[in-house]
C-alpha cells in the first residue's frame, strides 16, 4: 500500500452550481422614448411653415392678386386652358431634366411630386435654393449619397442656361426680323456691372474654396463626382434625352404660357415673339436673386413685349395674368404637397 496521505490522491473538481439568473434591474426611462414626442412638434413646425410664408405672402401682395385673378376671369377659357396644360407640361420637363441630371433611378410619381413641392418653395426663397432644397432631401430621402446629390443640382443648374442660349440662338437665326437690337441691348455700363458680378461670384466661390479648409474637400468630391456622373450619364441615350430634352422644352413651355395668356387677354403678338421676349427677358435680369424671377424679369419682360409692339397695360395684363396662374394658383396645393411629403418623411 502506498504511504501517501490521501488528501494528495487528485480527486475530480466540484462541478459548479449554476449561478442564479439575475433579476432585470430597473433602467430608468430611456431618452429615446422621448424623441418621438420632441421630434412630433418639430415635425408639425417643418409641415405647417409653407402654409405660413404663404399666408403672409399673400396678405403683402393681395391687389396683385385679386387683380389678376379678375383679368383672368374675364379672358378666353380656352386659351386659359391651353395655359394650364402648358403650365404642368412645365412640371413634366422638370421632372425629366432632375432625372437626366442624376444615374441613379427615380420613381416617377414621387420626383412629379417633388417638383411640383419645389416650385413652391422657389416663390419662397431667391435664386432656386429652395427648390435645390427640396430636391436635395428628396435624392437624400432615397438614399443618394450626398456627393452625387449635390453633383446632380450642379448639373442642373448648369445645363438649363446652357439650353435657354442655344434656344435663343436658334429663335435669332430663325428670326431676326424679331429683334430691335437698338432697343433691346443693354448699355455698356449694364453689361460691365452684369459681367462685373458674375466675375466677383466665381471669385468669391473660388476664395472660399482655396482658404477654407473644411470646404476644400466637399467641394473636390463634388467636382469629382460631377466628372464622373456627367460621362456616365452622357452614355446613356434615355438620360441624355431626358436632360437635355427638359431643359431646352422649358423655356419653351414657359413662353407658350405666357403667349397662351396673352392670346387670351388680345395680344397682338406671335408665339415666336413672346417666347423670343421671354428669352431675351430672362437673359438680361435672369441672374437678379429674386424669388422664382418675380419682379426684375416681370419688369423685362413688359419692357420687351412693348418693344415689339405690344400695349403696355396689355403686356402687363399678361405677366399679371401669367404670374397669377403659374405663381398664386399652384402655390396653396404646392405647399400642400410639400407639407405632406415633409409629414411622411419622402423629404
Amino acid at each position: 500500500m502506498s504511504s501517501l496521505p490521501l488528501e494528495s490522491v487528485p480527486r475530480a473538481l466540484p462541478t459548479p452550481a449554476p449561478a442564479p439568473p439575475l433579476s432585470p434591474v430597473p433602467s430608468p426611462d430611456p431618452g429615446p422614448a422621448r424623441l418621438p414626442a420632441v421630434g412630433r412638434p418639430v415635425r408639425w413646425a417643418v409641415t405647417l411653415l409653407p402654409l405660413a410664408l404663404i399666408a403672409v405672402w399673400a396678405a403683402a401682395d393681395w391687389r396683385t392678386v385679386r387683380d389678376g385673378s379678375a383679368r383672368l376671369a374675364a379672358a378666353d377659357p380656352w386659351w386659359l386652358l391651353a395655359a394650364v396644360l402648358c403650365t404642368c407640361l412645365g412640371w413634366v420637363a422638370a421632372a425629366c431634366v432632375r432625372q437626366g441630371a442624376i444615374p441613379d433611378r427615380l420613381p416617377p410619381g414621387p420626383l412629379l411630386a417633388s417638383q411640383f413641392a419645389a416650385g413652391a418653395a422657389n416663390h419662397v426663397l431667391p435664386a432656386s435654393i429652395g427648390a435645390h432644397a427640396v430636391t436635395l432631401r428628396f435624392l437624400q430621402g432615397r438614399g443618394i449619397p450626398l456627393a452625387r446629390a449635390t453633383a446632380s443640382l450642379a448639373l442642373y443648374s448648369l445645363v438649363r442656361p446652357i439650353a435657354k442660349t442655344m434656344v435663343l440662338l436658334v429663335f435669332v437665326v430663325a428670326y431676326p426680323d424679331l429683334l430691335h437690337l437698338g432697343e433691346l441691348v443693354p448699355d455698356g455700363r449694364t453689361m460691365a456691372l452684369v459681367a462685373g458680378s458674375v466675375a466677383a461670384g466665381f471669385g468669391a466661390a473660388a476664395l472660399l474654396v482655396t482658404t477654407v479648409r473644411p470646404l476644400r474637400r466637399p467641394a473636390l468630391d463634388c467636382v469629382r463626382t460631377a466628372l464622373t456622373d456627367v460621362r456616365l450619364l452622357h452614355r446613356r441615350p434615355a438620360r441624355i434625352a431626358a436632360l437635355w430634352g427638359g431643359a431646352v422644352a422649358t423655356p419653351l413651355l414657359q413662353g407658350s404660357v405666357i403667349a397662351t395668356v396673352g392670346f387670351s387677354l388680345g395680344l397682338p403678338l406671335s408665339w415666336a415673339q413672346v417666347v423670343l421676349a421671354l428669352l431675351l427677358a430672362s437673359t438680361a435680369v435672369g441672374a437678379v436673386p429674386a424669388p422664382g424671377g418675380i419682379g426684375p424679369v416681370d419688369a423685362a419682360l413688359v419692357f420687351t413685349m412693348v418693344a415689339f409692339g405690344a400695349p403696355v397695360g396689355i403686356a402687363a395684363a399678361t405677366v399679371v395674368g401669367y404670374r397669377v396662374l403659374t405663381v398664386w394658383i399652384p402655390l396653396l396645393p404646392g405647399a400642400l404637397v410639400l407639407s405632406a411629403l415633409v409629414h411622411r418623411r419622402v423629404l
